[in-house]
């Protein structure tokens, strides 16, 4: 039996203007899911990850530590050639709520250069490392770098190694139209667990899509006359990040 292969979007890769504060999933009727890998990128689990969305044309985001992406540049370069979205989580993958203001734009820009001088482009959303944040925080980096917060609905605790069919499991069970996937791509039992993971929702209809594309399907189906305005700062409209 043929693989079923994903249709991809040709939504833009980039948050739409009016990008909300944060996100963890988006209300949707369609049944399109964006699927996320942090901490990578990995020297030999993210190319073998790479190869299988390659084969199925699912295009995804992952949000790379900035030391990793200085490691592996080539890496970082070959996400970004085979259609995939990077954003940013941070330098070292500290908790950003125990970071002070300068310690933060520290860790931002540190990987975002890492991802730039690899790419030539800069992340344009954040996850925030173990999902540890506060309004401070969200506020200050969509204030000075334009990130929207990108959290997940669907988190198969795949860090604590559960067995790939359980990855597998947990994912495609708890998928909803609108759902952002969490997974780590520095594991390699969850590499292991994505063909299937992808292949039965893909069987079940779903197609995917990069997160700044889910964020795009959203703005899309704001009714005409009703206007989506940006999240607003401290009383402010926030400065776009100028690279």
């Amino acid at each position: 039996m043929a693989r079923r292969l994903n249709e991809p979007s040709s939504l833009p890769s980039v948050p739409p203007a009016g990008a909300r504060l944060t996100y963890n999933s988006i209300k949707t009727d369609q049944k399109v899911v964006a699927m996320t890998f942090d901490d990578g990128p990995h020297p030999s689990n993210t190319p073998r990850l790479l190869k299988i969305l390659r084969d199925r044309n699912i295009k995804a985001t992952f949000y790379l530590v900035g030391k990793n992406a200085k490691a592996y540049p080539s890496i970082v370069r070959q996400i970004i050639s085979e259609g995939h979205e990077i954003g940013n989580h941070t330098w070292t993958h500290g908790s950003l709520t125990s970071m002070s203001d300068e310690q933060i734009r520290r860790e931002l820009k540190m990987s975002s250069d890492a991802v730039f001088e690899a790419t030539g482009h800069r992340p344009q959303t954040i996850r925030p490392p173990y999902g540890a944040i506060n309004q401070r925080v969200k506020e200050l980096m969509f204030r000075e770098f334009g990130y929207p917060t990108i959290m997940w609905s669907v988190d198969p605790q795949d860090w604590r190694k559960p067995g790939v069919s359980v990855v597998t499991s947990r994912i495609v069970n708890a998928a909803h139209p609108g759902a952002i996937l969490l997974a780590h791509d520095i594991h390699a039992p969850t590499i292991d667990a994505m063909p299937a993971t992808f292949d039965q929702l893909l069987a079940k209809g779903y197609r995917f899509v990069t997160v700044s594309q889910l964020m795009n399907i959203e703005k899309a189906s704001v009714p005409l006359g009703v206007l989506m305005t940006p999240a607003r700062v401290a009383g402010a409209d926030p400065a776009p990040f100028q690279p």
